[in-house]
């Protein structure tokens, strides 16, 4: 579409990424030993980064549109703690550092889980409503049978957590063709060097 902004294909670019990568590796349990753990914590950091950037991202957009802005923070919060908790998923092996790991995945998941709700009742979207029921589901039925120690069944479940929980960042592609962010670099005597955010700019006359 003419007038598109380029930030739209960062959430399907991320969504795509990631599930490719994973798909290399059986999750957790293949990144415990070289070369798959160097793979998997490449994938599961530079997926944290991004997913970062999604965070920034949606928060400056929904930032001077909410009745609730305190929701849209929670969100910011949310979601970079879960894409943190992704680093210590990709760099704490499983059957080395169990704890930290297991940390990270509840991080992951759980935040991840709370943000997917959140988002879906400030955009009263359908599809991301369902979206959020099933993740909600795959989490409750990957924490219950990880508990009664069948890793096998958990792992599918755990695989059909992350593909909803993709498909879901994905859709934020929608919102992400309408804006665009602008960095301003200043530089005088008062303020040596100075970096901020702009305020985000929408346009749907391109559509």
């Amino acid at each position: 579409v003419k007038g598109c902004s380029p930030w739209a294909l960062l959430p399907p670019l991320f969504s795509a990424c990631v599930a490719v990568g994973l798909f290399v590796l059986y999750s957790s349990i293949a990144g415990n030993s070289p070369p798959a753990s160097c793979v998997f914590s490449q994938i599961m950091n530079l997926g944290g980064f991004a997913g970062f950037v999604i965070a920034i991202f949606r928060y400056l957009q929904l930032k001077n549109t909410l009745y609730k802005p305190w929701l849209n923070a929670i969100c910011l919060l949310a979601f970079s703690s879960a894409c943190f908790g992704m680093t210590l998923i990709g760099n704490f092996q499983l059957f080395i550092e169990e704890e930290i790991h297991n940390f990270g995945t509840f991080l992951t998941f759980g935040l991840g889980t709370l943000f997917c709700w959140i988002q879906s009742y400030i955009t009263l979207n359908i599809l991301r409503f369902l979206l959020s029921v099933a993740i909600t589901a795959c989490f409750i039925l990957y924490s219950t049978l990880m508990s009664q120690d069948l890793h096998m069944h958990a792992a599918r479940g755990q695989w059909a957590l992350v593909m909803f929980f993709l498909i879901f960042i994905g859709t934020f592609c929608v919102e992400f063709r309408h804006s665009r962010m602008v960095f301003l670099v200043t530089d005088n005597c008062r303020d040596p060097v100075g970096l901020t955010f702009t305020e985000m700019s929408t346009d749907y006359s391109g559509t």
